[in-house]
Order: C-alpha cells, then structure tokens, then sequence
C-alpha cells in the first residue's frame, strides 16, 4: 500500500503500519486468545472453577472498555507510542501474575491487569494511530491491520496448544510472555516514533465539540445499536458451538464450523473499503447489523445439512469482519476525525462490557429458553432492534439532535 499523505502534507510513518500489524497478532494472541486454549488445564491443575477463571478473564475486557476511555483522550492530545508501549509493559506484566499466581484473588487480579494491557495496545489505539497518520486513506490501513489481527487465533492458537503439550500451563504463559515482551514493547516504542499530527476540524466538532457530540442523539443511538448487535455478535460466537452439539453434529464439525467463521471475517474484511464507496455510514451500519441478524436466524432456523451450515457461517463471519472495520470507522464517518480517540473509547464502551458479558447471559438465556436455537432465535430480535436503531441515527442527523 503506498503513502498517503497525512497531517500537514507528510506521509505516514513507513515503520508504523507492519509494526502495528505485527504486534496485534502478537498481543490479541497471546493476551486474549491463548486463554481459552489453557482454561481447561488451568481449572483441571489448580481446582478453580470454570465459571470463576472464566469471569477473571471477562472482567478483563471490561476493564479494557472503561479505561479505553481515558487512553482515548490521551492519545488524541499525546499519539500512539508512549499509551501503546506502557501497555505491551502492562501486558507482559499482567501474563506473569497470571502465570505465577498462587489463588484465585491473584489470578483475578492478572486479568484486570491484563484488561488496562488491552485498552493500551489492542484495535482501539491502533486504529486512533491510523486514523490520525493516514487521513484521509486510513480505510486501506485499517482493512490491512484487521486483516492481520484476523490472523491472531490462527496462530497462536495452535502455538498455545503445543507448548501446552509439553509445559504445564504456567510455563506455558512464561513463554508466551517472552515473546510479548520481546516482540510488542521495542515494535512501539521503536515503529511509532513519528510526529502526531494536529487533529483535523470538523464542522460537527466545532459547532458541538467532543461533549457535545457524545451526548448527541445521533452519537447514543449509534452507541446502542453497537451494544445490541456487539451482545448478539458475541453470544453467537460463543453459543455456536453448543447449538451444533445439541443437534448432533461431532465436536470437530462444530469447531471447523466455528472456525469457518474466522476466514469469512477476513474475507469480509476485504469486501469493506468498497462497500463503503457505494454506501451512506448510515446505510451500511443497518445493512451490516441487519445481515448479522439474518444470519443468526439462519442459525436458529436451520438444523442441517453440515455444508449449508458451513456457507451459512462464513458469511456470518463476513458480516463480522465487516463490523469490525464499520465501528473503526463510525467516528470519521459521522463526525470527523477530531478527538477520534476520545469519541471511540466512548462508542466501544458499552460494546466491550456487552461483549464481555454475552457469554454467560447466553448460557443462561439457552438454559431458560428450553434450547440453542430458540436463543439464537431471541438474538436474532435483539440484531433486528440494533439495525432499527442504526436506522434513527440517520433521522437524528437530519433534525440535528
């Protein structure tokens, strides 16, 4: 991908853009994807309970949403290098407590660590950098770096599996967090050293400002619509798995499933930068989230046969990918790019702790629900009701609210 300009006429750092696809790879797989691979020998080698790991690990992400906006903030005033390499410290730090801890209170404590290490280094603050250095081509920027974070489960998934193989799962986080350390800490401090350019203006901005724009009609439906479709998106992926057992399909049919899933979201990830040439933010907000309903009721309606389950995953994967990028891009799409950080710690908050909290509300939902499909069925409604949503943003910009 060739410079664009950015800032004042200067081109993007070149270092910047392999550097940060580099180290998300790095930091969602082994912060976040590696802990489903060792929960299973975690609880089996220390007695902790599933349900109380697994909650650790949930605060984490909450954790990450609420402090993803205060570093929001100070990336806009301050840039990407110093908020990105003291949380790949924090990140480092937070994988040894995790590994080293001699309770279940440490361990805890690890994840909430580990969560300040996600709001400081994951597709947030990424994705402020290049939104600041690339304007006004950070679409292709942004495409390149979700392409590479895609790969993050596909790599270390298997990687974590291995070592876990031969290591206990304590061990096996030491090692992970070598290569954090090694990888992620120089890559920021090094690759991200370039001059931050003054943000850009924009007539919503300096008619409201950032305030007022967060307390805008427009701003807090469009932050809702995330929330409802985030939880919807995020239980389906977790609950995938358990509909296609309750149906009679193998444990490996439904993982492949699943993981079909993850090459439609890079192969959705591409489509993006020409929807949105053809596409209103708003249009594509409600097609995409509408999509994503459709999807899941798909799932919900269709019991088989294995290869229609398997097409019906891939787009549903395409049309996540596609949200990714969508809510990378809201905030320039509706409101510019001044105070971006800020805007889109905000808008990613509630999306984050819905995220967060989908898989046990899931689980008790499917409980309550006498069954997998009637839940997909219900998150099939709460998709409806987000791209419904989506759809009065437009109505809210029209009437300025």
């Amino acid at each position: 991908m060739g410079p664009a300009a950015s800032g004042a006429g200067r081109p993007p750092p070149r270092a910047a853009l392999p550097a940060l696809c580099t180290t998300q790879i790095v930091s969602w797989g082994i912060v976040y994807y590696a802990f489903p691979v060792l929960n299973p020998q975690i609880t089996a080698a220390t007695g902790w309970p599933a349900g109380a790991t697994t909650a650790a690990f949930s605060l984490g992400l909450i954790v990450s949403a609420l402090a993803g906006i205060r570093v929001g903030r100070i990336l806009d005033r301050r840039g990407p290098r110093a908020v990105m390499t003291v949380g790949s410290v924090l990140g480092v730090l937070s994988v040894l407590i995790v590994a080293a801890a001699p309770n279940l209170p440490v361990f805890i404590v690890g994840w909430a660590v580990a969560g300040l290490a996600m709001a400081a280094t994951f597709y947030q603050p990424a994705f402020a950098a290049l939104t600041r250095w690339w304007a006004p081509d950070h679409v292709r920027a942004l495409t390149v770096v979700t392409l590479a974070g895609g790969l993050a489960s596909t790599v270390f998934a298997p990687l974590t599996a291995a070592l876990a193989d031969h290591l206990s799962w304590r061990h096996t986080y030491l090692v992970l967090a070598g290569i954090l350390a090694v990888v992620t800490i120089p890559a920021h401090a090094l690759a991200l050293r370039a001059p931050w350019p003054d943000a850009p203006t924009s007539p919503a901005q300096a008619t409201a400002g950032a305030a007022g724009v967060a307390r805008s009609r427009p701003f807090l439906l469009l932050a809702a619509a995330f929330t409802l479709s985030g939880f919807a998106m995020y239980a389906v992926v977790v609950a995938l798995v358990p509909l296609l057992l309750e149906r009679g399909y193998t444990t490996s049919q439904a993982a492949l499933a699943l993981g079909m899933g993850g090459a439609g979201q890079t192969l959705g990830r591409t489509l993006y930068a020409a929807l949105a040439r053809r596409t209103t933010a708003t249009a594509r907000t409600t097609i995409l989230i509408a999509l994503g309903g459709l999807t899941t009721a798909a799932f919900a309606a269709v019991p088989g046969p294995y290869a229609l389950l398997i097409a019906v995953s891939i787009v549903a994967g395409m049309v996540r990918g596609n949200l990714t990028l969508l809510q990378a891009t809201a905030i320039t799409d509706h409101w510019g790019a001044t105070d971006y950080g800020r805007l889109s710690g905000l808008l990613a908050a509630p999306a984050t702790t819905a995220a967060a909290l989908a898989p046990f509300a899931g689980a008790a939902l499917a409980g309550s629900l006498s069954g997998y499909p009637h839940l997909f069925g219900l998150l099939a409604l709460v998709s409806g009701l987000a791209a419904l949503t989506a759809l009065g943003t437009a109505h809210a910009h029209a009437y300025g609210r």
